[in-house]
């Protein structure tokens, strides 16, 4: 043994240098040989390779198919020295009309599902290539692209195909490398071949021009991207997602809705999804779902989701989003491979790699051609010499010993070349005839027509790219197909406010979680004491909780029971008729089952001089500075910590004018204090004392930010009574405290509901329990002391009672005047009222003779 190393010298090796080396030559290999597709033609060697072996075996689309294990066994064995699941499971997608958006491989047998089932064995399967995948391999014959070795150096394959359609973005690609990964989606082959046309006349155009013509990804298996945001940035710098979802629609069977799902979001299994749905019903994860079944069949996918009776289908549908790939990511990297090295392209430049490999694949076919036919032209030269001299080239012929003789007798005389003395000794006597020197004489003018056009091409930019239009529209005509996949634009993503004019509109939210927006012009003003207009329709287990006035501009501040805070545009609020249902809430701001809307603040700004107060039910009050809102986020942030027993009753603006905090209860107390009494605290704080109750089940109802102790409250009850107070009655105390008497209540009054500011340029708006809605000018409600009960707003009916009041605008109104100068007043069915009669009925409204009891001590 000592003798081998003799003669050997002893290298020094830093293994950090060795691993070093080692690790980027297995990394370079990874990336370029297996995982990464070429920027070029859009294939990963072992795709490149299947096509290539099925085109050595003459697989078009025209033949008989062969076993896939035939195609496998060539693959292996002459170019991808790899294990055959490898190969197969390749072929196996290429295959696959849900995985490819346009196929190269057609199969014949089972080869998948998108159940997730996997293919029969390779040798139960046959295979060929599709029409489109010819177009991929056109031209190879022409030395248009470059061959290399083999893994054995017995072989040449290409390095990539001459591919005349855009096969990286058409069927995109994924691949895992070493530091680094490809996943491009799949889009629609007529929207890249219009892009393409636009590059050759633009070729400074940009992604955002680009973009007129290729809409987004295109998937297979369709479904609705929502925004575009992630697509841009996409295209414009290589990386971005897109959300994806599924398509569905509504049916109605035995008065209950059924949701269908139509389409999937790209590589979701459907046995899959349906299976957990079913676990998330059965859990009670997601409530409302009776049953799930699966319906598909060769006409497409049809997953039925059978609701129960009582269950809101948008609901359902949401939580769905959330909890199972109804609702995917897609993350969009567009590298791929280019000159053997990896990097991450924009859309332009993918589509110019593209346009520059097919000019150059055109110049070499040209430059093929043109050899070709300027060969076949030079041997036509020297046979229209034998035939104009043909009992010479007999006579030389007879006269020589041999063939080389003969040849060499030839090319003296008559100037010829080797080939052309050689293509003389091998032309047929039949070509002597009249017919076939017409024939020899029109092949030889068609070719120099030829090479004409030939040489056109390699001299001419503008021929070489009208030739590049028109195989591009070539493959267009035959292969192009509609889209697929839907794109929805996402108002978080555009600015829409300059498209929306910016006007007032009442907005209801329902008891079960549905709200809408109406234009405050559908409700007319009406007289106190009117019966008002139906507001929305609802269900017998349904009635509006609360409205709100505010402009389509304006950001909406939702303020729950359980103190967490989240942000809308009014303008994203669904519109709808005074009748309309309305959109369920829980599809615009993500609210968890058990949270309830309490407050809805309009701001445009998110000053820090101002301060979001909270008022609770239990009598606790806190402000934040409007400043530790302003980051908005979709799931809501924590705006209060509360008692286990206590929730959010509603929330309010202080400004730098705000003087004083008023509390209300629903047994007619009333506390008023000053708002530095409560100072600002952080948002995970819980608050300070407001007002201690006198009787244990009294709770807050209403609270309000005050600015002078001249302004006036108006304090409804649940049966419609109501009266205006001017905030000096309400006697300063401290906070903390018991408070005063705020309304004399009785059983004809009802407990207190709430109250509001008076202002007279605006109209009070009431909403009853069964979905009523009246509008009364606040100076048509007298003024009262503070321990009084007011007069009739509305006129209730038995079973119902006021849920929620609120302020709206003033509408300018025309005034009509009899013959004598006075207002005329109209009854609800359009009848003229009498003015004394008017007055009466008015004055039956008050409670009492007195017009102002006693107040309390």
């Amino acid at each position: 043994m000592e003798n081998l190393f003799e003669n050997q010298d002893i290298i020094d090796i830093n293994i950090e240098d060795s691993v070093k080396t080692s690790y980027l030559d297995y990394s370079m290999s990874v990336i370029i040989g297996r995982a990464l597709p070429d920027a070029k033609d859009g294939l990963k060697p072992v795709h490149r390779r299947i096509l290539y072996a099925m085109h050595d075996l003459n697989l078009t689309s025209k033949v008989a198919y062969k076993k896939s294990a035939r195609i496998v066994g060539d693959v292996i064995g002459k170019y991808h020295p790899h294990g055959d699941t490898s190969v197969y499971d390749a072929l196996v997608r290429m295959a696959q009309d849900f995985s490819m958006r346009a196929p190269l491989v057609d199969g014949q047998g089972n080869f998948g599902s998108i159940d997730g089932d996997s293919a029969a064995a390779m040798r139960y399967t046959e295979a060929r290539m599709t029409r489109i995948a010819e177009e991929v391999l056109r031209d190879l014959d022409k030395d248009t692209v470059n061959f290399v070795p083999n893994y054995d150096d017995t072989m040449r394959e290409p390095a990539v195909l001459p591919t005349r359609v855009p096969t990286l973005l058409l069927n995109g690609s994924e691949g895992i490398a070493v530091g680094m990964a490809t996943k491009i989606p799949p889009h629609n082959l007529g929207e890249l071949l219009d892009a393409i046309l636009h590059l050759i006349d633009n070729p400074t155009a940009e992604a955002i021009d680009l973009m007129e013509f290729i809409q987004g990804p295109d998937f297979p298996t369709g479904g609705t991207i929502f925004g575009r945001r992630g697509i841009i940035d996409a295209y414009t710098t290589g990386r971005g997602r897109v959300k994806i979802r599924a398509k569905h629609h509504i049916e109605s069977k035995s008065k209950k809705d059924v949701i269908v799902i139509d389409e999937l979001p790209y590589q979701v299994n459907k046995a899959r999804l349906i299976e957990q749905i079913a676990d998330l019903a059965k859990d009670k994860q997601i409530e409302g779902i009776s049953e799930v079944r699966d319906e598909s069949d060769r006409d497409g996918i049809r997953v039925v989701i059978e609701l129960k009776k009582d269950a809101m289908a948008e609901i359902v549908l949401n939580n769905l989003y959330k909890s199972t790939p109804m609702e995917t990511t897609f993350g969009i990297i567009l590298l791929a491979v280019y000159n053997k090295e990896p990097k991450v392209f924009n859309l332009p430049e993918i589509l110019n790699i593209f346009l520059s490999h097919r000019k150059t694949v055109i110049i070499r076919r040209t430059i093929f051609d043109l050899e070709k036919a300027k060969a076949r032209a030079h041997i036509l030269e020297g046979l229209k010499i034998a035939v104009d001299n043909i009992d010479e080239v007999v006579r030389i012929i007879r006269a020589s010993a041999n063939d080389q003789e003969a040849k060499d007798n030839l090319s003296s005389r008559f100037g010829l070349s080797a080939i052309q003395a050689q293509a003389i000794l091998d032309m047929r006597l039949g070509r002597l005839t009249g017919l076939q020197r017409d024939k020899l004489e029109a092949e030889y003018q068609e070719l120099m027509i030829l090479i004409d056009q030939l040489e056109l091409i390699l001299r001419s930019e503008d021929r070489l790219n009208e030739i590049i239009k028109e195989e591009l529209n070539e493959i267009k005509e035959k292969f192009s197909n509609p889209r697929r996949t839907e794109i929805e634009d996402s108002y978080d993503e555009i600015d829409v406010e300059d498209l929306i004019p910016n006007e007032p509109m009442v907005v209801t939210i329902t008891h079960n979680g549905y709200v809408k927006r109406v234009p405050i012009k559908s409700y007319e003003r009406q007289k106190r004491g009117g019966k008002g207009k139906v507001a929305v329709t609802t269900h017998d287990d349904d009635f509006i909780e609360r409205f709100f006035v505010s402009n389509t501009h304006d950001t909406l501040m939702f303020v729950t029971n359980m103190g967490q805070l989240y942000w809308l545009k009014v303008y994203r609020i669904p519109e709808g008729s005074r009748t309309a249902k309305g959109k369920a809430v829980v599809n615009l701001i993500n609210l968890r089952a058990d949270e309830k809307i309490m407050a809805i603040i309009p701001t445009s700004d998110f000053d820090e001089a101002k301060s979001l107060t909270f008022f609770t039910k239990n009598g606790i009050v806190k402000r934040t500075s409007l400043s530790e809102f302003s980051n908005i986020r979709s799931n809501g942030v924590r705006a209060i910590v509360l008692d286990d027993d206590d929730e959010i009753v509603t929330a309010k603006i202080a400004t730098v004018d705000t003087k004083y905090l008023m509390v209300f209860t629903s047994l007619g107390q009333c506390i008023r204090f000053e708002v530095d009494k409560a100072r600002e605290q952080g948002r995970s704080t819980r608050g300070v004392r407001a007002i201690k109750f006198k009787i244990d089940s009294d709770i807050v109802v209403d609270a309000e930010i005050i600015d002078s102790e001249d302004q006036e409250i108006l304090t409804v009850s649940e049966k419609g009574i109501g009266k205006r107070t001017t905030v000096e009655e309400y006697r300063l105390t401290n906070r903390a405290g018991s408070g005063v008497i705020a309304m004399k209540l009785s059983p004809k009054t009802g407990n207190v509901i709430g109250e509001v500011l008076v202002d007279d340029t605006q109209d009070l708006m009431l909403l009853t329990s069964i979905g009523k809605m009246i509008r009364v000018d606040m100076q048509t409600i007298r003024k009262a002391g503070r321990n009084t009960s007011g007069v009739i707003i509305v006129n209730m009916d038995k079973d119902d009672k006021v849920v929620s009041i609120a302020k709206c605008p003033k509408e300018d109104e025309e005034i009509e005047l009899d013959e004598f100068g006075n207002v005329i007043r109209y009854n609800e069915d359009g009848d003229i009222i009498d003015n004394q009669t008017q007055l009466q009925s008015e004055s039956n409204n008050i409670f009492g003779n007195d017009l102002e009891d006693k107040e309390e001590e």
